[in-house]
């Protein structure tokens, strides 16, 4: 393949983590990588948006590029696969290349799964089906769960938080309002990652007298919920049924170290009009409801969004 911008090699952290840039070992690979050339004049194009492309590269490889792509997914990936074994893509290679622009263009070349998103599936499902899909994926999230804390709320190897919450507009200007400190972290305590959700709200220009108020309540609310590997966007479609029936769980952008009911309430946001049974299995999935935590949480997030 094409030489990347990256050194051809994987760099470890401290912490023994797998960082990119990163390429698998050639005896890993189902075949010879794609280069830059076969990525981008790929026709099989599976999803497209927002500086990101996914594509299929042949029988084996799928690839997400673009300027909007961040390594840190692919990073994830391969820290849970190493850390509780559950199924997510194989992931082969991560690297960025700088265009003729100069701008850089981040690569994660992964496996191609052959399935299906289980969203697809869903509404035929028996409910006796649906159960034992739910019990599958509470085995895989228990482990996932289970992963020993570091201590602190951010992207895995302590960096700052890629969830929409704590994204904030390089031109945004700070010095117009009392916020100290980063909003998407790194954070050793709960307050802090509170205190940097209401720094976003005040940021954007969202009432400030409800702001005020959340300053006062959430403290109070959100409160004593330890770090969790959190997958960040639990939904059907991130969730591929195989032809054999085993499940694999993708779409790693947002994970990392968040409150224990960040993931449920995540995934009940994202029950949109609520039109499915969905959420009555998301509760069986994980071994606790957050009820209290999501409805400050979509209040919030809906306040920003709006």
């Amino acid at each position: 393949m094409d030489k990347s911008d990256d050194e051809a090699s994987p760099q470890a952290n401290a912490a023994g983590l797998t960082l990119a840039p990163y390429f698998a070992d050639p005896d890993q690979l189902p075949a010879p990588l794609p280069t830059e050339g076969e990525i981008v004049s790929s026709t099989d194009v599976l999803k497209t948006g927002f500086g990101r492309h996914i594509v299929r590269v042949g029988q084996h490889f799928v690839v997400k590029y673009g300027p909007g792509v961040s390594l840190t997914e692919g990073e994830n990936m391969l820290f849970v696969r190493e850390a509780c074994g559950i199924p997510t893509p194989h992931v082969y290679a991560l690297y960025t290349k700088t265009q003729p622009n100069g701008r850089k263009r981040a690569f994660i070349v992964m496996e191609y799964i052959d399935g299906e998103p289980l969203i697809s599936r869903w509404d035929t499902m028996s409910r006796e089906a649906k159960s034992d899909m739910s019990r599958r994926m509470r085995s895989m999230l228990d482990k996932m769960r289970s992963i020993p804390s570091p201590g602190y709320y951010g992207c895995i190897g302590r960096r700052p938080l890629e969830d929409g919450m704590f994204w904030t507009s390089p031109n945004e200007d700070r010095s117009k309002l009392a916020i100290d400190g980063p909003i998407n972290g790194p954070f050793d305590t709960e307050q802090q990652l509170n205190r940097a959700m209401i720094n976003k709200y005040l940021l954007i220009g969202t009432m400030p007298n409800k702001a005020k108020f959340y300053s006062r309540v959430v403290p109070r609310v959100l409160v004593n919920h330890v770090p969790v590997f959190t997958h960040g966007d639990l939904q059907g479609k991130n969730i591929l049924l195989r032809s054999d029936g085993s499940l694999v769980l993708i779409d790693w952008e947002a994970a990392g170290w968040y409150p224990s009911y960040w993931e449920y309430t995540l995934a009940m946001t994202a029950c949109g009009r609520w039109e499915s049974d969905w959420h009555e299995f998301v509760a069986d999935m994980l071994e606790e409801e957050y009820p209290t935590e999501y409805l400050w949480f979509e209040m919030l997030l809906r306040e920003l969004w709006s």
